[in-house]
């Protein structure tokens, strides 16, 4: 709003005392109105939606023949999981890989880029409860037209004498205050800043998941490489044994014992062998590289040292089926997201009802600037307005009826984590059990085939067998030894994807507050978020 009113303007006017019993009467009835309808908010009251849990795990539970006393579980009364679950593993090297993560890991930095982009959401959706206050103050110099004002006229004559209007050129200073605010009648602020909440809620969570998943990863790789360790020590010592049966074998053939064949049979089980010891390097150069990239360092300036495989899977404590539901991360972020696509359903349905804007405008206008900010050149304007929609086609229901299909679709997405995450666990669970009296088998099926080998070689270094045997016992017991290594490789593996099933050492406790959420300083607890 500007000023420069003509005096035949200035007649149009109400009076200033008229103008002022009108704006206290109506400022006063919006504000009482909007008190009256602030407690008024649709749509449905979340609920969280049932999901089937068993009351316990059918691995731990289950007696049947594979169950042995090498591996003990923890039983359901002991302590969680800590919070930095790789310590249970007892391996510094292993411990000041995982301290990488959080610092390095780009997957982790782009997930937690996420989760304070999704604050920023809730505060920018918070702002609308307040009313929105904007200046434009203006300079404007302006001239009338001489065609609209009695000014020259199409035949070139000039009628301004008749018209009453100068058309010199004025200028306008105006400084306007603008407010408007928009009450939240029908709750779609509330619904939308609970819908970003929980949406934020749903980051955090998921931040812990791309972290728990990164961390465990480490570990799978980090055991992987240590397998990789174990096969080539192995492999190293097989070469070394097959080379002392070759120097026999060629000694025997010099003294006519041995026959050439017995020789070639040999050297060709020797390269063989050497070959597949080199082969190794591949594998772990490729384990290596993955490492480094998890622990977000370049493949070409990471290395491990070589160490075998030596470690026992530590005893896990997995608690009763129940407590899974707040200790998975990616389960508490599906239930995050069903409260948020059911605050979704209030925002649209809101759109039935009208919307009720206050708005209030006050300021300084002249023509003069000498008396731009005098009292005389004070101007404002205060009043509601409504806006309701009287036809859409249907738009609406039709945008209920997305965000309802959408909600039912979080949920489905909710129940299928759920049975997801019991699978895992009952997986890793069984893989665990099996692996421990599969690896007790080998153990004494490597004890018989060590037999094999020296009796073989007994009977041909006396001549009584061809030295094939030997070479067949030879490949029996490697053939169990690399057997060996895989399932106590396997072992170490399914022991972290059984921590990384049940959560890790985190919980929903950990989750970040609403009240957290719209801090200016997030306080989270440690091993949460960054």
């Amino acid at each position: 709003m500007s000023g420069g009113f003509s005096k035949g303007e200035d007649r149009m006017i109400v009076d200033g005392p008229s103008r002022k019993r009108a704006a206290f009467v109506a400022l006063p009835a919006c504000l009482a109105l909007s008190i009256v309808l602030a407690g008024c908010s649709v749509g449905p009251k979340y609920q969280r939606p049932s999901v089937q849990t068993p009351p316990a795990y059918k691995e731990p539970t289950a007696q049947n023949v594979y169950e042995t006393e090498a591996w003990k579980q923890a039983q359901p009364s002991d302590a969680t999981i800590a919070g930095k679950w790789w310590e249970t593993f007892n391996d510094a090297q292993l411990n000041a890989l995982e301290e990488q993560v959080d610092v390095s890991n780009q997957n982790v930095a782009s997930a937690a880029a996420a989760f304070l982009a999704a604050r920023a959401l809730v505060k920018q959706s918070r702002s609308q409860y307040f009313p929105n206050l904007t200046v434009n103050p203006s300079i404007t110099n302006s001239r009338p037209s001489g065609s609209e004002f009695g000014g020259v006229t199409a035949g070139g004559s000039s009628s301004s004498s008749n018209s009453g209007f100068s058309l010199t050129s004025f200028t306008g200073y105006s400084l306007p205050f603008d407010a408007s605010w928009q009450p939240d009648f029908w709750g779609r602020v509330r619904n939308t800043v609970n819908s970003n909440v929980f949406a934020a809620q749903a980051g955090a969570a998921d931040l812990e998941n791309v972290r728990l998943t990164a961390q465990a990863e480490v570990a799978v790789d980090y055991y992987e490489i240590r397998a990789q360790d174990g096969l080539k020590q192995l492999l190293d010592q097989t070469v070394a044994a097959y080379q002392d049966s070759l120097d026999l074998t060629q000694i025997q053939f010099r003294a006519g014992i041995a026959s050439d064949e017995a020789v070639a049979q040999a050297e060709t089980q020797l390269e063989t062998t050497q070959a597949a010891d080199t082969n190794l390097g591949i594998q772990r150069a490729q384990f290596e590289h993955a490492l480094a990239l998890l622990l977000g360092q370049p493949a070409s300036t990471f290395s491990l040292p070589v160490e075998p495989l030596n470690a026992n899977p530590p005893s896990v404590p997995f608690a009763v089926p129940s407590q899974l539901l707040e200790r998975r991360p990616d389960i508490a972020a599906g239930e995050r997201l069903m409260a948020s696509a059911n605050a979704q359903i209030g925002v649209a349905q809101a759109a039935y009802y009208p919307n009720i804007t206050l708005s209030a405008s006050a300021g300084f206008g002249s023509t003069s600037i000498v008396d731009w900010f005098t009292w005389p050149s004070r101007f404002w304007s205060v009043g509601p307005s409504l806006a309701e929609t009287l036809f859409d086609a249907g738009l609406r229901r039709a945008t209920v009826q997305q965000v309802r299909a959408l909600y039912d679709q979080t949920v489905a997405n909710y129940r299928q984590t759920v049975l997801t995450a019991f699978e895992q666990v009952e997986d890793n669970l069984a893989a665990l059990r099996i692996l421990s009296r599969e690896i007790q088998q080998q153990d004494t099926a490597i004890q018989s085939a060590t037999r094999n080998l020296q009796v073989a070689t007994d009977r041909y270094r006396a001549g009584i067998d061809q030295y094939l045997n030997v070479i067949l016992a030879q490949t029996t017991l490697l053939t169990n030894q690399e057997a060996a290594v895989n399932l106590r490789e396997q072992e170490m593996l399914s022991s972290v994807q059984l921590i990384e099933a049940l959560g890790g050492g985190w919980n929903a406790a950990q989750m970040p507050t609403p009240k957290q959420i719209g801090a200016k300083a997030l306080t989270i607890p440690p091993n949460s978020t960054p």
